[in-house]
């Protein structure tokens, strides 16, 4: 029985739930057939100062938004759902690909499933190693609890030669990439809380970018760049040929450019959103337009110098020349205008100019939606987290075996 045998059987639902800095969003979801039916979505504004930086610091104002997003998708859908997969993104949030290179001893004899096992294992626990003295460092705390969120191999070569499964195969020099997501356990735990509290059953818990990548990324040698600026991060995820290589966030989203606009032109925070919801739609007359540009033209330049340093991580290799922009954050025109200009890129191994497009619904497998109301860029993050649903329904292969293996002894 696997973790999602509860979507196998007809009529069965599941519920996507994406707290952001700005909104909680909500899909409640039907799997048939392989395809998942969004029927009902909520979506409902966060309290200021519940969240900061993608991360809960209100569990009770949290749980009371979460709550009301939920009534609202239930009261569409017409049914409730209690099986849910959750979103986590954060600065503290670390994501990265850890490649391993082992020699085996008898080249001629064939690779069998402990010894891949033993070879899968040497990668995991130098992942986890690395994504504790990261945090680490960052924090400043020697010993910061770290769990494992998720998990997924990138590549398998033999002798330099590319496999899907290396059972059988013979050779020398294996290499084994796997892309592991970290998150402090003091954000999984807040999660968790809110989850129990609303009545959930959680099956799955999702790094946002990682989902979002994932969604995009399973089809052939696929490569791009995905950036999903929400309220209070900007998450970016890379992916080279299917793989996802890694993930950066750094605290700065949409808030930052509302606070900005409500600094320079003297209002609210809210007479800001609102304002900047009007200039992200083109509705504006030209003479507040310019205003509220000339606000944030500063906040946007420290925005892609904060890019260029999280893609930096990722420069010894060329850089996908696909830029998929998602979240609300992204609808401000500065973005995308900003993003196809060469001056952010500076010192970045782009081989050309990178083509940036919005990421859209159409794009993330497997998912229809009935509700009409999945147009907005902002909803292609629960949207991942839907998709990502399905490939928790679908068969194991080889690989995936071992590392789930793995990944048991390292959460364990």
């Amino acid at each position: 029985m696997g973790i999602f045998d509860f979507l196998k059987k007809p009529n069965n639902y599941g519920l996507a739930l994406d707290i952001g800095t700005e909104f909680v969003k909500t899909l409640i979801f039907e799997v048939k057939d392989g395809k998942a039916t969004v029927v009902g979505v909520g979506k409902v504004r966060q309290r200021l100062g519940d969240m900061q930086a993608g991360a809960v610091r209100d569990i009770r104002g949290v749980i009371d938004t979460c709550e009301q997003a939920i009534e609202v998708a239930e009261k569409e859908a017409k049914i409730s759902a209690d099986k849910a997969v959750l979103g986590i993104a954060g600065e503290l949030i670390k994501g990265v690909t850890t490649v391993v290179h082992y020699t085996r001893v008898d080249p001629e004899k064939e690779i069998t499933f402990a010894e891949l096992s033993k070879i899968i294992q040497r990668v995991q626990d130098e992942a986890f190693k690395q994504a504790r003295e990261l945090l680490a460092e960052e924090t400043g705390y020697p010993s910061v609890a770290v769990k494992l969120v998720n998990s997924a191999i990138v590549e398998v070569k033999i002798d330099g030669y590319r496999v899907n499964n290396p059972l059988g195969f013979k050779g020398k020099e294996v290499k084994v990439g796997v892309f592991n997501a970290f998150a402090p356990l003091i954000h999984l735990g807040a999660l968790q809380t809110i989850a129990d509290e609303l009545g959930l059953d959680v099956i799955s818990i999702a790094v946002e970018p990682y989902a979002v990548a994932r969604a995009y990324s399973q089809e052939g040698d696929y490569s791009a760049i995905f950036i999903d600026i929400g309220g209070g991060t900007t998450d970016v995820a890379v992916v080279r040929k299917g793989g996802v290589e890694g993930t950066k966030m750094y605290g700065l989203g949409g808030h930052a450019f509302t606070h900005r606009i409500a600094s320079d032109l003297s209002l609210s925070f809210s007479e800001a959103e609102k304002l900047k919801i009007k200039y992200s739609a083109g509705s504006l007359k030209k003479e507040k337009e310019a205003e509220v540009r000339q606000a944030l033209r500063g906040d946007v330049e420290v925005w892609s110098e904060g890019l260029n340093l999280a893609l930096e991580e990722f420069s010894e290799e060329i850089l996908p020349s696909k830029i998929f922009l998602c979240g609300g954050g992204s609808l401000l025109p500065e973005i995308k205008t900003t993003l196809e200009k060469n001056d952010w890129r500076r010192g970045l191994p782009f081989s050309r100019t990178p083509k940036v497009n919005f990421a859209s619904l159409k794009g993330v497998n497997g998912i229809i939606d009935q509700t009409g109301k999945m147009t907005a860029p902002q909803y292609v993050t629960p949207a991942s987290l839907v998709n990502l649903s399905l490939e928790l329904v679908g068969e194991e292969s080889v690989l995936d075996d071992v590392l789930n293996q793995a990944v048991k002894t390292l959460r364990n």
